[in-house]
């Protein structure tokens, strides 16, 4: 009983803090190696417990500890794909994109392709743009350096995502791509059917800016 209400106290004191700063992730990173650093601390439970908290900043730091667990933890990823996916702040959906790329990391990009596939093919946008934002620039990624056709692939099935918010990711991450594997993605986009409002805003951004 002491110990949790000593854990209760601790976490209303870095909620507190971590709501003194709006912007930004270092300070939610920081406060999260911390608490991992806690060898009597059940990190799964703070980070459930985080995650119900109505500032934004406490759930931003449920999710960094459910992307650290996620690699040796089924039910942290099931969380994050699930009750974090669902989270209307978009803070908290840009450190859930940080979340997976340290997932994909830790068990290796190739070894996560099932999992990325999965995502990407997901109703839910929220997770589509959690895998396009996360993992770019694609092609630094271990794996998809390699193979550049992998992920522009992966990439463009979200080409006509209803989501206008999917569809600058989409773009942007083909752009991003473009830089180094220009041919490979011209290639791509001869295949796209232009006559689609949406294939067309996605193409649109992805040629932005190129002479």
């Amino acid at each position: 009983m002491q110990k949790t209400a000593l854990l209760s106290d601790m976490l209303e004191e870095i909620i507190h803090e971590l709501q003194k700063t709006e912007h930004g992730f270092k300070h939610i990173e920081e406060a999260g190696r911390n608490i991992l650093e806690e060898k009597q601390v059940d990190v799964l439970s703070v980070a459930l417990e985080l995650l119900g908290n109505e500032a934004y900043q406490a759930r931003m730091l449920g999710t960094f500890l459910l992307g650290q667990l996620a690699a040796d933890n089924e039910q942290a990823l099931k969380v994050l794909k699930s009750t974090v996916a669902a989270d209307p702040n978009w803070r908290v959906q840009e450190m859930l994109a940080k979340a997976f790329d340290y997932y994909c990391s830790r068990i290796g990009y190739e070894a996560a392709l099932t999992e990325i596939k999965s995502w990407l093919q997901h109703e839910n946008a929220n997770l589509n743009r959690a895998v396009i934002e996360g993992l770019r620039i694609w092609t630094s990624r271990p794996y998809f350096k390699e193979h550049p056709e992998i992920a522009i692939g992966l990439i463009a099935q979200l080409k006509a995502s209803e989501s206008e918010y999917v569809r600058k990711s989409v773009g942007n991450a083909l752009r991003d791509i473009s830089k180094k594997h220009s041919a490979l993605v011209e290639q791509e986009l001869l295949s796209w059917d232009l006559t689609d409002k949406r294939v067309a805003f996605t193409q649109k951004l992805v040629t932005k800016n190129q002479k």
